[in-house]
């Protein structure tokens, strides 16, 4: 598992972590890993998962889940953020929580009903559930509907977070509308592709999200 371990919390580490931020990472019925933040709720290694903790709800539901958890658990309240820490041969593995201060749970911003794009010199606000993708491409970020494509200036990073469920990231470099996906299917080398409707567009589903999108989409 430490492989694996590694390579998901540096992509994590890489896309989203409040600088505020404990980490703790749990395999089998123990913490394994525990990096201390400005919010520490004193986990140490070895430790056995307690009831009531986002750990604990990660494996029941083998899903991201997030939640406040009252001081009961460790002693201190925490707003948590839990990710199923998964292996594509193996399958689920542990689970690695965000510890966040509580007073997060009310900063939480609102999911994104439009996005602003640009196209040469003129703005316009595009509706969420008229996106069909979004594409980070040589550090720009270029999202797709059926009327051509707009630049944003916010990351895809950003988006993933800002935008509603029906949003789903696939791969480092792109995010797809799930009502837009026409059909999943291999391509040659066996990999597993979207076929988006509206669009004669292909784009691959990276091996390090097959297991996410396959939860997500039940498949």
């Amino acid at each position: 598992m430490e492989s694996n371990v590694v390579r998901q919390f540096s992509q994590f580490i890489e896309d989203w972590i409040p600088k505020e931020a404990s980490i703790a990472i749990a395999a089998g019925d123990q913490y394994i890993s525990y990096i201390p933040g400005n919010h520490d709720i004193r986990i140490h290694q070895g430790q056995s998962i307690p009831s009531g903790s986002i750990t604990e709800r990660v494996y029941l539901h083998k899903k991201k889940v997030e939640s406040l958890v009252d001081k009961s658990v460790f002693g201190v309240p925490y707003y948590g953020v839990g990710y199923p820490i998964e292996d594509p041969e193996l399958g689920f593995q542990g689970a690695l929580t965000v510890i966040l201060p509580p007073e997060y749970s009310q900063e939480k911003l609102k999911p994104f009903s439009f996005i602003v794009g640009r196209r040469d010199e003129v703005w316009i606000p595009i509706p969420v559930e008229d996106i069909i993708y979004i594409e980070s491409h040589q550090k720009k970020t270029i999202f797709y509907t059926k009327d051509g494509h707009y630049s944003s200036k916010f990351p895809l990073k950003t988006l993933e977070y800002r935008l509603p469920d029906y949003f789903i990231r696939i791969h480092r470099s792109f995010i797809v509308n799930i009502s837009s996906i026409n059909q999943i299917s291999r391509d040659m080398a066996s990999n597993l592709e979207v076929q988006l409707k509206h669009l004669d567009q292909r784009l691959t589903i990276s091996q390090s999200h097959v297991l996410k999108v396959r939860n997500a989409l039940g498949f």
